[in-house]
């Protein structure tokens, strides 16, 4: 009796390890939502979540994904801890409007921090298209359905006089419009991304390729009705065979968390980017653009307890406030 109550005992305390091995697990591993694997978002992502994991402790993986909508509810759904997303997409989800005006306002995700500029790039290679203007009765990819890029991509041609009606459009990925373009089955394509964006480097270094000037009288209405947008220069050489600057507006690359997630977590996460932003660089450009300035910029959704932490440390504070 009593040897059968030893084994007993032992198998219920091995249970026990096991259990709390697996919680711990569990607890320390992470998904992180990127984009497609032709954009920004996912190479600055395998960065990113190799940096949290050598000096976070925390198992972050970073996985191709439809981009920011999808980021923000894989979130909500408990399936994703950390994603990229637009900063406009992110207040259309903490809003309840344009891209989730159907699933209504979210309140499970809160703001890391605010990494880089993401340029609305409009670009093509038939030499007719050389205005947004021009894109009246082409074939124009402008991302997928409500997705950032498709409101981007609305803002842009209503502000130079069209509708989506004015032009045939593809609801396609950046790198399913790149092998549209290059087989000639659409005119156009919009892709929002940190530049250089690797789906039209790969382009433009083996066909003609031509970014289009989002400028002007356009670019001036974009910005007096969408704050959330800012001026933004494609400096010459970003692309091959680019010669000259592109202007064209750009919003914010957001990386945002589960709301739920705890202040320590959030705290080391924002520590392991920030503390190594040089070494981040030298593995990615848009690396260079990473600043505690930048990074406490955003005022429409307020950021985790565990981030802001990390920035009162060092002279700033942001808003937690659910408002």
């Amino acid at each position: 009796m009593k040897k059968n109550k030893r084994i007993l005992a032992s198998i219920i305390l091995t249970l026990l390890m096991i259990f709390s091995i697996t919680g711990c697990g569990q607890k320390n591993r992470m998904m992180l939502g990127t984009g497609g694997t032709a954009g920004t978002y996912y190479a600055y992502g395998g960065v990113l979540a190799q940096y949290m994991r050598t000096n976070a402790d925390i198992k972050v993986t970073a996985v191709s994904t439809g981009g920011s909508k999808a980021n923000i509810q894989s979130i909500g759904d408990g399936d994703f801890q950390l994603g990229f997303t637009q900063s406009d997409v992110m207040t259309y989800a903490w809003m309840g409007n344009r891209a989730f005006e159907k699933d209504g306002p979210t309140r499970d995700i809160r703001v890391l921090g605010y990494l880089y500029a993401e340029t609305v790039q409009l670009f093509t290679m038939d030499e007719e298209i050389n205005s947004v203007s021009d894109l009246k009765g082409k074939s124009v990819s402008i991302g997928a359905a409500g997705s950032g890029v498709y409101f981007n991509a609305l803002d842009v041609l209503n502000a130079a006089g069209l509708t989506i009606d004015d032009i045939s459009p593809q609801y396609q990925s950046f790198e399913d419009s790149k092998e549209a373009l290059k087989d000639g089955k659409i005119d156009a394509a919009f892709i929002v991304a940190g530049a250089p964006t690797t789906a039209i480097t790969e382009l433009a270094t083996t066909n003609s390729v031509k970014l289009i000037n989002i400028d002007g009288e356009t670019r001036t209405k974009i910005m007096e009705s969408c704050p959330y947008y800012a001026k933004y220069t494609i400096p010459a050489g970003t692309y091959p065979k680019q010669d000259e600057d592109i202007e064209t507006i750009a919003v914010g690359a957001m990386l945002v968390v589960d709301a739920d997630l705890s202040e320590e977590e959030v705290y080391k996460i924002t520590a392991a980017i920030f503390e190594h932003a040089e070494e981040i660089a030298q593995e990615n450009s848009k690396g260079k653009e990473l600043s505690l300035f930048n990074a406490t910029s955003v005022n429409t959704v307020p950021y985790h307890k565990g981030a802001a932490r990390y920035y009162e440390e060092h002279g700033i504070t942001v808003n937690t406030e659910d408002e």
